[in-house]
């Protein structure tokens, strides 16, 4: 997501929002198979209408001239899928926890719009391979081989291609000041939603009792 949304936000200042299309869509669907590929099974269809639906909107937003709002959805997007991957029967995805996601979302882009002011916002990019080699410690996790070296591959190239992009002529920062930006407004909306309780609606039997 880091690495996509700033090969985005730079795209935009050289090439027209329909060429970068492509991009998006991968954008999308990797961080849709991150998100639903672990569980081991495909999402519900109103998981995936749920997941699909507002970043089409967005896109037909920003072929209208009305704004690329795709970018500041990315920042939010694997939030999002969380809460969604947690929406069942038993679980409900409330109101109240909607709109707090799109809160923080709104913060999150103030985050990513800021950060090439305040540099420190920008040091988010570093946490990425950071948080998943602290992970590489727990045994349990070290035993999902295949997830662990997808994150470890994911997060070390996102650094890496932020860095190697090089600046744009008259731009104010470079491309990794942009992902760092981004990456601490993603892990501040995502460690949200991940600590975020799960609700569980309450069930009635025959005997009147309530658990």
């Amino acid at each position: 997501m880091v690495t996509s949304l700033t090969l985005l936000v730079f795209g935009l200042t050289q090439v027209p929002v329909i060429e970068l299309a492509p991009g998006y869509v991968a954008t999308y669907m990797l961080i849709g198979v991150c998100i639903f590929g672990p569980t081991g099974k495909l999402p519900s269809l109103r998981q995936a209408m749920s997941f699909l639906l507002p970043g089409a909107l967005f896109v037909v937003l920003a072929l209208l001239n009305l704004g690329f709002w795709c970018g500041g959805w990315l920042l939010g997007l694997p939030a999002w899928g969380l809460m969604l991957n947690r929406w069942t029967s038993a679980n409900a995805l409330r109101a109240v926890d909607v709109l707090k996601f799109l809160g923080l979302l709104v913060l999150g882009i103030a985050v990513f719009t800021l950060n090439s002011i305040w540099v420190i916002f920008s040091l988010g990019l570093f946490l990425l391979p950071v948080i998943v080699l602290v992970r590489l410690a727990y045994p349990e996790y070290r035993a999902r081989l295949l997830q662990a070296a997808v994150e470890v591959v994911l997060a070390l190239a996102a650094v890496l291609v932020a860095f190697a992009i090089p600046t744009p002529e008259g731009s104010w920062s470079p491309p990794w000041m942009y992902a760092g930006g981004a990456a601490t407004a993603g892990l501040m909306i995502t460690y949200w939603a991940w600590k975020s309780p799960r609700h569980f609606r309450r069930s009635q039997h025959n005997n009147g009792a309530i658990v």
